[in-house]
C-alpha cells in the first residue's frame, strides 16, 4: 500500500488523488506539474467517507425525490416556453421538439442514475466530474451548474409574474401596474432593447420568500413541494381532458411551417432549435442528485426518483403541447406581451372556470419549480466549498436546520434580481446550453468509470454497454451545435469568468492540491501506524481522511 504524503513536520494530509498528486516529482517541470494538478481526481474512498459522515439530515424518501423531480420539471417549459417555441420556431411541431429534448434528457437521466448510485454526494455533475475528469473540468462544470440553477430559477420566476398578472385580470378583473410585472429589458434577434417597464416585482418577491423557507430546512421545504406537485399535476390533467374537445384540425396545418429563410425559424431547423429551448423543461431531474446527502437510501432511491419523474413528465409534456397548439393557432401563442400561452389556450375554450383553475394551479406549479432549483443551487456551492474551490463560508451549515444557509441566501438574492431584470426567453436559452454541457460531461464520466472502475458495485447500470452514454454525449453536442451563436458565446464568457476565479482562488485553496493549507483542520496524526482524526469545525470532514491504497 502506498504511504501517505508526509511533510517535514510528520503530518499526513488528505490525499484524494494518486498518492502524491499534489507533490512535484523529481525532474518534472513546473508547467507539467501544474498541468498534472489540474487533472488530479478524487478517490471513491474519500467520496464514500464524505457521504457517510455528512452532517446533513437524511430525511428524503423515494417519494420526496420523485416529487422533487416532477416539481422541477413541470414548470416554465410547459407553461411558458411551449407557446414561445410554437410561435416562432417549430409551429404545431413543437411536440416533436419536446420528443427530441426528452430523448436527449432520457439518455442523460440514465447516466445520472448510474453516477448517483456510485457517487451519492450533493455536488451532482460537479462531483461526478471531479471523480473522473479531474479538478479543472470539475470546476468548469460546477461553475456551469451555478448558471444552470440560478438562471433556471430566475426563468421560472419570470413566468410566475406573467401568470400572476393573468390570474388577477381573469379572477378579479384587475390589471396590475404593467411596469411592475415585467422586466425592463427585452431580447429579440440576439439584441437587447428597453421595454419601458421598471422591474418584475412578483418575480423578485417570490424568490425571496422561497429562499427564507429553504433556510429553515429541507424537510419542511419538501413537504410544501409535495403538495404543490399534486396540485399542478391535477391542473395539467384537467387542462388536457378539459380542452381536448376544443381541438381544431386546421390548427395543425401546416404541421411544420416552411422555413422563413432564417436558421432556426420553422422548418426542420426550427424544430431542432426549438428542442434546444424546450430542453430547459427537462433540467429538473438532475436537481434530484443534488439532494443525495439528504436521501435516506441514495443508491436505491435516486435512480428510481429520476426515472419516475422524467417518464411521467415527458408524457404530460407531449400531451399538453399537442392539445395547446390544437386549440389555438400557433401564431397566437407566445406573441410579444403574451408570456402565458397555457392561459391563452384555456381562455380559447370559452370555459372561464378552466382558465382560472389552470392559473391557480400553474402558479403553484411554478413555485415548486423555483423551490427545487433553489434547493439544488446552494448545494453545488456547498460541495465546491467543501473541496476548497469556494470560500469556506459557503460550507457552513445552520446549527439547527443543517442547511447551507449562507449560500442559500446569496443564491436567492442573485436569482431574485435576475428574474426581476431579464426576459424569459433570454434566461431559458442561456440555461439550456449550459445544461447540455453538464449532461455531456456526465455521459463522459460514465464512460471513464466503466473503464477505470469496472468492478465497482453499481445498483443501476446504463444498458447496452457504452452505446447509450456515447449516443447521449453525441446528442448533447448536436443540440449545442444548433443552438444560437449568442447563447454559446454567453456560456463561453461565463466559463471564462469562472476560470479567472479558479486561477486566483480555487487553484490556490483546493484541498486536493493544497493539503498543507488545511493542516490544522483537515489532517491526521500518524500515531503508531493508526490514523487519529481531528475535528473539522464548520465542515462535513469529521472523520478519518482518505489514503489512496
Amino acid at each position: 500500500m502506498a504511504g501517505p504524503d508526509i511533510t517535514p513536520e510528520g503530518t499526513a494530509f488528505r490525499d484524494m488523488g494518486d498518492g502524491t498528486g499534489h507533490l512535484r516529482k523529481g525532474g518534472e517541470s513546473y508547467f507539467m506539474w501544474q498541468a498534472r494538478r489540474l487533472t488530479n481526481t478524487r478517490t471513491f474512498a474519500s467520496l464514500d467517507h464524505e457521504s457517510e459522515t455528512s452532517q446533513m439530515k437524511r430525511v428524503l424518501t423515494v417519494k420526496d425525490l420523485a416529487a422533487m423531480g416532477v416539481g422541477a420539471i413541470i414548470g416554465t417549459g410547459i407553461f411558458v416556453l411551449t407557446g414561445l417555441v410554437a410561435n416562432d420556431k417549430a409551429g404545431p411541431a413543437v411536440c416533436i421538439s419536446f420528443i427530441i429534448a426528452a430523448f436527449v434528457a432520457g439518455l442523460a437521466a440514465l447516466s445520472y442514475a448510474e453516477m448517483a448510485c456510485m457517487v451519492p454526494i450533493a455536488g451532482s455533475a460537479y462531483t461526478y466530474t471531479y471523480a473522473t475528469c479531474g479538478e479543472l473540468l470539475a470546476w468548469v462544470i460546477g461553475w456551469d451548474l451555478i448558471l444552470e440553477y440560478l438562471v433556471g430559477a430566475a426563468t421560472v420566476s419570470v413566468g410566475f409574474s406573467h401568470y400572476l398578472a393573468a390570474f388577477f385580470e381573469d379572477a378579479f378583473n384587475w390589471k396590475p401596474e404593467p411596469r411592475l410585472m415585467s422586466a425592463p429589458f427585452a431580447y429579440k434577434d440576439d439584441a437587447f432593447s428597453l421595454t419601458g417597464n421598471w422591474f418584475s416585482l412578483p418575480s423578485f418577491i417570490i424568490v425571496i420568500l422561497l429562499t427564507i423557507l429553504l433556510c429553515r430546512g429541507i424537510r419542511s421545504s419538501t413537504r410544501v413541494n409535495n403538495v404543490l406537485v399534486v396540485i399542478k399535476v391535477i391542473v395539467v390533467l384537467v387542462f388536457i381532458f378539459g380542452a381536448c374537445s376544443f381541438v381544431k384540425k386546421v390548427n395543425y396545418d401546416p404541421f411544420i411551417p416552411p422555413n422563413t429563410g432564417k436558421f432556426g425559424e420553422f422548418g426542420g431547423s426550427g424544430v431542432l432549435r426549438g428542442a434546444t429551448i424546450v430542453f430547459f423543461a427537462f433540467i429538473g431531474f438532475d436537481a434530484i442528485s443534488t439532494a443525495a446527502q439528504e436521501a435516506r437510501n441514495p443508491q436505491r432511491d435516486l435512480p428510481i426518483g429520476i426515472g419516475i419523474s422524467l417518464i411521467s413528465c415527458t408524457v404530460l409534456y407531449i400531451a399538453t403541447s399537442v392539445v395547446m397548439v390544437g386549440v389555438v393557432n400557433y401564431k397566437e401563442l407566445g406573441d410579444d406581451g403574451h408570456g402565458a400561452p397555457f392561459q391563452i389556450a384555456a381562455n380559447a375554450t370559452g370555459q372561464k372556470w378552466l382558465s382560472i383553475f389552470c392559473e391557480v394551479g400553474i402558479l403553484a406549479g411554478l413555485i415548486s419549480v423555483m423551490l427545487v432549483l433553489l434547493i439544488g443551487q446552494p448545494r453545488i456551492f456547498f460541495s465546491m466549498a467543501v473541496d476548497g474551490l469556494f470560500p469556506q463560508i459557503a460550507a457552513r451549515l445552520h446549527p439547527t436546520y443543517k442547511t447551507p444557509v449562507m449560500t442559500t441566501a446569496i443564491a436567492g438574492v442573485i436569482c431574485a434580481s435576475a428574474g426581476g431584470m431579464f426576459p424569459v426567453d433570454l434566461l431559458a436559452d442561456l440555461t439550456s446550453v449550459g445544461t447540455l454541457f453538464a449532461f455531456f460531461l456526465v455521459h463522459c464520466s460514465v464512460l471513464i468509470l466503466r473503464w477505470r472502475e469496472p468492478n465497482r458495485p453499481r445498483r443501476f447500470k446504463v444498458p447496452l454497454g457504452p452505446v447509450l452514454p456515447i449516443l447521449g454525449a453525441a446528442s448533447c453536442v448536436g443540440l449545442i451545435a444548433v443552438d444560437s451563436v449568442s447563447a454559446i458565446i454567453r456560456l463561453i464568457v461565463w466559463l471564462a469568468i469562472g476560470l479567472v476565479f479558479y486561477a486566483f482562488y480555487g487553484r490556490r485553496y483546493s484541498r486536493l492540491n493544497n493539503p498543507e493549507k488545511y493542516a490544522q483542520v483537515d489532517a491526521m496524526e500518524v500515531v503508531g501506524g493508526h490514523h487519529q482524526s481531528l475535528e473539522v469545525k464548520g465542515s462535513v470532514h469529521d472523520g478519518p481522511l482518505d489514503m489512496k491504497a
